[in-house]
């Protein structure tokens, strides 16, 4: 079970099979979860657990080899292992009526546990995600392969090339921001460069992982989503990604933000929090 808080800002830990998991478990009220992508943490909803925190339950996992989480080395770090430990956490915490906010790699994590517990969510809001191959996809397919590479494993796992060049291509355009220094230092070790290095090269061969996940997506029909989509991300700021997910759910209010690329929670910063707490108000 979860321990007790071992910091001011709120950090819990869970021991996990693979080594100790540390979230964020913050106010109370409804229950929201963040998950993160590739490669951030749970630093990446900062803006957001600062301010729905006074009013909501705000739980925001590090996946295991990201932010204070522990990078053993022995661990897959194949999303499908993540989705296992978040789905752990999850039920360990015995939330319900729970709003799920899910950025990147977040999506697939995040609907693994929703699909199989679709009666504990209640609303979706949803970030430059996707839950579905990837293999129609030429641009992502060609660069996951390129980073699979010897070469490209050795370029990200010893060159930080992931965070320090990958990360800037997908922003919105500008100066370098200063948010991708820091998640770029925080990968400070081989093990924390592997797992990032394994969400690039799942990109293409967890295909039947994703579409095992699509082909039960009419599970969450019913379920209210909201999308904050960055229209500058060479990834996925396309209408056909907003389509797929509208096609989803019932119901969906979509934001589009023609300038910013794929880091939407950073890229937008505090103006997040107006759109995303209107969407969790009664």
């Amino acid at each position: 079970m979860p321990s007790a808080p071992t910091a001011p800002d709120a950090t819990r830990t869970v021991q996990t099979p693979a080594g100790p998991l540390a979230y964020t478990d913050a106010g109370s009220g409804p229950p929201v979860v963040f998950l993160h992508g590739n490669p951030t943490s749970a630093r990446l909803y900062r803006h957001l657990l600062r301010d729905l925190a006074r009013d909501h339950r705000c739980i925001a996992p590090d996946y295991l080899g990201f932010g204070r989480s522990a990078a053993p080395p022995g661990f897959s770090y194949r999303p499908p292992a993540h989705a296992v430990l978040v789905e752990r956490l999850l039920c360990a915490l015995d939330l319900s009526d729970l709003t799920l906010v899910l950025h990147d790699w977040g999506g697939p994590i995040g609907m693994a546990y929703a699909l199989r517990h679709p009666d504990t969510v209640r609303r979706l809001v949803l970030m430059n995600t996707w839950a579905w191959p990837l293999t129609h996809r030429p641009l992502l397919q060609g660069a996951s392969r390129l980073l699979a590479t010897p070469a490209g494993r050795l370029a990200v796992e010893h060159g930080n090339a992931f965070a320090r060049i990958v990360m800037p291509m997908t922003t919105g355009g500008g100066p370098q921001h200063d948010w991708i220094t820091d998640y770029a230092a925080a990968l400070d070790s081989r093990p924390r460069r592997h797992a990032c290095w394994a969400f690039a090269r799942a990109l293409r061969t967890e295909a039947d992982w994703l579409r095992a996940l699509w082909t039960r997506r009419h599970r969450l029909r019913d379920c209210p989503a909201l999308l904050c989509w960055g229209m500058a991300d060479p990834a996925f700021g396309t209408e056909a990604c907003l389509r797929r997910w509208q096609n989803v759910v019932s119901g969906t209010a979509v934001r589009r933000y023609p300038s910013v690329g794929h880091y939407v929670p950073e890229e937008l910063g505090p103006a997040l929090v107006d759109p995303v707490r209107r969407f969790l108000a009664p």
